[in-house]
């Protein structure tokens, strides 16, 4: 016989005052939640959260021999740790739980009553069959992998790297192009102060560069992950550039003297379409300049 088979539910449905009382019919949900299958329990209380409402549930926990535990009340941020601590309280597992929000999703969202009395039973009617097939799980204490990924290293990326490796984190950046920045090295001032993109920008682009604890991975995608919170396994491609990032400068002088090819007479940047920069090649460089070719 499987725990399922052995279950005890207890519903317990709040007034919330009249947050929730004016617009459901909070005694017709009791009786409705009383028929549900596995259901012993059923009751209500103007403030469930409180504590004559807490050793309510206590009481019964103890007295009906409730194994699992439904609260329709307000919204789990609020109040989903105070009941768990109800049940830890009375020896019984505290994930052996299922909140539903009557408050912000029902009552305060809905004008009509008998629409918003339905909907809670619906509400209701899921949480009951939902909870049956909880596992008393246990917490567990696992080691945690402090390094930190960062997918995208334009403005937003390179600020939470900076704050992150000046904490003290590993921080591994990994932008899918060819050069960081994203869109904000494209535009001439920001918004709404009209300061200079680039005046902001360029210098926590340098200190990613020089950052000890930041490894930048630029022209690079994020191809798997694996694992769970805290020990994640991340699969990175990097992309082939032929160009030994640890030397490189970015000053063009390869560029220029480069044997391979003739060199054009205009350097254009792009990023997609757009052109964010053009440089004019001296014509001295080589015999005769071909006609102009834009390099992207």
């Amino acid at each position: 016989m499987s725990a399922n088979d052995t279950c005890r539910i207890g519903v317990y449905i709040c007034h919330c005052g009249l947050n929730i009382a004016s617009k459901v019919d909070v005694p017709a949900l009791e009786k409705y939640a009383a028929t549900l299958p596995k259901v012993v329990v059923a009751k209500t209380y103007k403030f469930m959260c409180s504590d004559p409402g807490q050793q309510l549930i206590k009481e019964d926990l103890a007295k009906h021999g409730i194994t699992h535990l439904v609260v329709a009340s307000c919204s789990p941020l609020m109040h989903e740790p105070t009941f768990r601590g109800v049940l830890q309280d009375a020896g019984v597992n505290p994930y052996l739980y299922q909140m539903v929000n009557i408050r912000e999703q029902v009552s305060w969202v809905t004008k009509d009553l008998d629409r918003a009395t339905q909907k809670a039973r619906l509400l209701i009617t899921a949480a009951v069959r939902r909870v049956a097939l909880h596992d008393a799980l246990q917490r567990a204490s696992v080691p945690v992998n402090p390094n930190v990924l960062i997918v995208g290293a334009g403005i937003a990326g390179i600020a939470a790297a900076l704050t992150l490796a000046d904490a003290g984190k590993q921080v591994y950046l990994v932008e899918r192009d060819p050069s960081i920045g994203g869109h904000m090295a494209q535009f001439d001032k920001t918004f709404p102060t009209l300061d200079c993109a680039a005046c902001i920008l360029t210098p926590k682009m340098t200190q990613v560069g020089k950052h000890k604890n930041i490894h930048l991975m630029a022209y690079s995608e994020v191809e798997a992950v694996s694992g769970f919170i805290g020990n994640f396994t991340v699969k990175v491609r990097r992309k082939a550039s032929y160009v030994d990032t640890d030397k490189c400068t970015g000053c063009g002088t390869c560029w220029e003297a480069c044997p391979g090819r003739r060199i054009p007479t205009t350097r254009v940047i792009r990023i997609g379409k757009q052109v964010i920069g053009r440089t004019r090649v001296a014509a001295a460089a080589q015999p005769n300049p071909p006609a102009l070719v834009t390099q992207s």
